[in-house]
């Protein structure tokens, strides 16, 4: 499966940062994992961490799957709002997972910090605004559930968003004070570069032909002929996960994204904020550290790579007029564009952990909008796993619920 189209912004921009070798040999090894995006690179960095012998591969160049067509946005908020939430799986389990996820922001921070990337995370307010006057009423539900939950989240009018944004067409909105951007492409390189110098193998341009589940280990063979054994293989393979697994447990998505010329107006009162509304599929907007904009959306079904990418013109067009739309002021030309495959769940929810088909065997797929977060929360959940230890969030990310 191709995840993406053209040349996603971060690729370009970045250029090759760090080149692997494919694998040339047989090799042996604690935990195998499989996908080198930033899921991969953070359950990489959690394996280092607890002493494992790692091996990371792709089979493609790292980060150059679906890391390199994020928005890179990094928000607490779940696909499915709070009390949707509540409703579907109770107040405390909705709230310890939007907890969870709002920590995990923090914790990405530090870690940035930690391995000093130059990845341009910034900490940035969130505001989820009303595309239709008739949507206000579910924002306020929205509002009273996260007020209740802790958080600091305050309403904002439509002329409060017009003041401050200089946003047109909206009807009032949630204005959370925990968010945050990130340059997740150059952030996944500098994390597994980080743990390369500690020890973690890392092979590119290694696919997978076959897998062996033996009964104390797996042995993966490689398309050139060679084999790893490991004691337990981590999936972090994302979408690609469903061309393995039988049940359908996410719905495909092609969603797409464009970014403007560097922006030479002042555009201080947007670059502290994420901004998505209620509209289905949601648009979604953020400024980039070398002062861009871009904005996202347009959702699709997923069909196959080649009807996705059909569409990429007139979606790109649809989603800059939505763009003067919103911020009518704003001088906006499209520089780059590029289509993504990505996947949603029923509830919201990542699904992290065992699979019955697959022995000595785990799987980190953060799907959605805030698939980042969700992979620094699957991590933890792994890291207990593979203790014999309960993580109090696994039974909510468990396959067949």
């Amino acid at each position: 499966m191709d995840l993406t189209s053209n040349e996603p912004f971060w690729l370009l921009k970045n250029g090759l940062l760090g080149s692997y070798p494919s694998l040339h040999d047989n090799i042996e090894t604690d935990i195998l994992i499989v996908g080198a995006g930033i899921t991969g690179s953070l359950m990489a960095h959690q394996c280092m961490e607890g002493n494992y012998k790692t091996v990371v591969i792709d089979r493609r160049e790292v980060a150059n799957g679906s890391t390199s067509a994020s928005t890179s946005m990094l928000q607490y908020e779940i696909d499915v709002p709070l009390f949707q939430l509540t409703e579907m799986i109770g107040q405390t389990a909705a709230e310890a997972n939007y907890i969870a996820c709002y920590k995990a922001i923090d914790e990405l921070g530090s870690l940035v910090r930690k391995i000093n990337s130059d990845c341009g995370f910034k900490k940035k307010n969130s505001l989820y605004f009303a595309a239709k006057q008739k949507d206000t009423a579910f924002l306020k539900k929205e509002l009273e559930a996260r007020q209740r939950c802790g958080f600091d989240v305050k309403w904002l009018s439509e002329k409060e968003i017009e003041s401050r944004y200089k946003i047109k067409k909206s009807y009032g909105g949630i204005l959370s004070a925990q968010g945050g951007s990130i340059d997740v492409f150059k952030f996944t390189h500098d994390l597994l570069a980080y743990n390369h110098k500690k020890g973690l193998k890392i092979f590119d341009k290694t696919a997978i032909k076959s897998v062996k589940y033996k009964k104390n280990s797996v042995e993966v063979q490689s398309d050139l002929g060679y084999k790893i054994k490991a004691k337990k293989i981590i999936y972090c393979n994302g979408y690609e996960s469903t061309e393995m697994i039988k049940e359908k447990f996410v719905r495909l998505l092609s969603t797409y994204a464009i970014i403007g010329e560097q922006n030479y107006q002042d555009q201080s009162h947007l670059n502290d904020t994420l901004f998505w509304n209620t509209e289905d599929p949601y648009v979604y907007m953020r400024t980039t550290d070398d002062n861009r904009i871009l904005i996202g959306g347009e959702d699709e079904d997923f069909a196959d790579d080649k009807k996705r990418d059909a569409l990429l013109a007139d979606k790109s067009k649809k989603l800059s007029k939505k763009l003067k739309s919103l911020l009518p002021q704003c001088h906006f030309t499209t520089d780059f564009a590029w289509a993504g495959t990505f996947g949603e769940t029923k509830d919201g929810l990542p699904y992290i952990g065992k699979h019955p088909d697959f022995n000595h065997s785990y799987f980190v797929l953060g799907f959605g909008g805030n698939g980042i977060t969700f992979s620094v929360i699957g991590t933890h959940v792994i890291k207990d796993m593979l203790k014999n230890k309960i993580h109090p969030l696994q039974e909510y990310y468990r396959f067949g619920r």
